[in-house]
């Protein structure tokens, strides 16, 4: 995890580096979403300090923004534990992308967004090492797809679903690989988008996280 914190905290040509809870965050972000830290454990702020050699500060601090996002469960008395994938999260994550998403995607289509960072993230989701990479990868792509919707709010509501979106992906490849499919239907989203054919992309964005509902939480299944 110390070498996750360092390959975070090391920045690209041109860019500004991160700070060090923004380094923090992506560490034990990565940890929980490879599965390193598993789901129910708890998260001591003085043993990831320890651990990643820096103070508690930081940890405390990513440790409040992945309670934000949904990715750890922050009780008062209890500490902080990472979150568990359960029926109940599937069904109420990709309950609201699927009312959501496809509807931004959409008109994200006619406005002719750009579609350079879907193929970049698409690319990055192919060269992904562990699950941890590809679920941001994924969250990526998906991203640059319904980001030009012209509606801030929701926009906004489907960010906030990033992280946990990855959580419940990650957990679904561990148990039934199934990247190829989803990389499939990707590719079919993205040159829908790229002739303009918003209709399609509501479609085949509706069918896509109907399928992946259907294939790893059948019990979930949205009606």
């Amino acid at each position: 995890m110390a070498d996750i914190l360092a390959s975070h905290g090391s920045s690209r040509p041109g860019a500004l580096p991160p700070s060090r809870t923004e380094a923090v965050l992506e560490a034990i972000k990565h940890a929980i979403l490879t599965g390193e830290f598993k789901p129910g454990q708890a998260l001591v702020e003085a043993e990831l300090a320890e651990r990643l050699g820096i103070s508690k500060t930081p940890v405390r601090e990513a440790l409040k923004t992945l309670a934000g996002s949904g990715l750890v469960v922050m009780l008062p008395y209890k500490g902080v534990t990472v979150r568990a994938v359960d029926e109940e999260l599937a069904r109420a994550v990709y309950d609201m992308r699927l009312l959501l998403e496809p509807v931004a995607a959409g008109r994200s289509t006619l406005s002719s967004h750009a579609l350079q960072e879907a193929h970049a993230a698409l690319d990055a989701a192919d060269r992904a090492e562990d699950a941890a990479d590809r679920s941001l990868a994924n969250r990526a792509f998906h991203r640059a797809l319904y980001a030009g919707c012209g509606n801030p709010l929701l926009v906004k509501t489907l960010d906030e679903l990033r992280d946990q979106t990855a959580l419940v992906s990650s957990a679904a490849w561990a148990r039934q690989p199934s990247w190829e499919q989803e990389a499939r239907e990707h590719r079919e989203i993205l040159a829908a988008a790229e002739v303009g054919d918003s209709r399609q992309v509501r479609a085949l964005m509706r069918g896509h996280i109907s399928a992946f509902v259907a294939r790893n939480f059948p019990e979930s299944e949205a009606e």
